[in-house]
């Protein structure tokens, strides 16, 4: 075999002197939406209804052991609609979510083009969901009081909605009283400020703003004071904010706009950019921002 110069020789030889972590290997390219649309996980160990429509349902993962284990409630996105999957894309985050001793709550919900999905059922299945996941907990082994809601996209601006819905005025059909609490959100590319985001959610999603927050009306005439979650602030909660680099869907300043906005009201948000990634790296626990993520929803659980 024929000898290296002597640069060359001396460069590999430290190459393979440095700890396998040292030599970074050849990044992933970012994901497609063909790819989320690929993504599968386990199969749920319980599936529960909180509605008579075929999307009125909820999916328990559990770890494996005695708990009472944290709990993730999960909201996929999808531009609000039924076009790009949602529950069973979310399975690989829950999957994940189980080898980490973490139980998933992973929601189906009523989107726009479903019968009764839209203002204000979409929002009133978020209560049910979680009404219904508020009555498993004393038949199964979960722990209410570490709860995170974490939601991708569209799902980012349902969960951000729960954490502020304790602020919804009696008069509002979406109204919850005795409600779980949600303090804790990871928002995973959300969308959730419906009231400064119209363009974008237009130019993103093509919603037009009566889909998701109903039209004004004389009882109404703000119909972003019970849907928006930037309008609904402070409200106690922490937020932690997640989008990819090259998220086009959700670009990083829709998160650190976010962010300032929920300061400013006096509650804590934090803004998390992945490094090259896209929008559907976010919410996959194949992808290389995996790390990332994870650690935002356990930093979000601790006590």
């Amino acid at each position: 075999m024929p000898r290296l110069p002597a640069p060359l020789s001396a460069l590999f030889a430290a190459l393979l002197a440095l700890p396998a972590h040292a030599v970074d290997p050849v990044p992933a390219a970012p994901m497609k939406l063909a790819d989320y649309m690929g993504l599968k996980g386990p199969a749920p160990d319980a599936t529960f209804r909180y509605g008579s429509a075929p999307s009125q349902y909820a999916e328990l993962f559990l770890p494996p052991g005695e708990g009472p284990f944290p709990v993730a409630v999960l909201v996929h996105g999808g531009c609000w609609t039924k076009a790009f999957g949602g529950i069973t894309q979310l399975r690989n985050l829950a999957g994940a979510l189980a080898a980490r001793g973490i139980a998933s709550w992973n929601v189906e919900y009523r989107r726009v083009d479903e019968p009764g999905g839209g203002y204000p059922g979409t929002y009133q299945d978020m209560n049910a969901a979680l009404d219904l996941l508020a009555a498993q907990a004393k038949s199964h082994p979960l722990d209410l009081q570490r709860l995170v809601a974490v939601g991708h996209s569209a799902g980012g601006q349902l969960v951000q909605w729960m954490a502020a819905r304790g602020r919804i005025p009696a008069s509002s059909p979406l109204y919850a009283p005795r409600s779980l609490p949600v303090r804790q959100v990871v928002s995973l590319g959300g969308l959730a400020d419906l009231r400064r985001e119209q363009a974008l959610i237009k130019s993103s999603c093509d919603r037009d703003l009566a889909e998701l927050a109903g039209s004004p009306s004389p009882a109404r005439p703000d119909v972003f004071a019970d849907t928006n979650a930037g309008d609904l602030l402070p409200n106690g909660s922490h937020t932690i904010l997640v989008t990819g680099e090259l998220d086009k869907v959700s670009p990083p300043r829709v998160a650190h706009d976010f962010a300032a906005r929920v300061r400013a009201a006096g509650d804590r948000a934090d803004v998390v950019i992945l490094p090259g990634a896209s929008h559907y790296d976010e919410v996959a626990a194949t992808s290389n921002s995996w790390p990332l993520v994870l650690q935002a929803i356990e930093k979000a659980l601790k006590p």
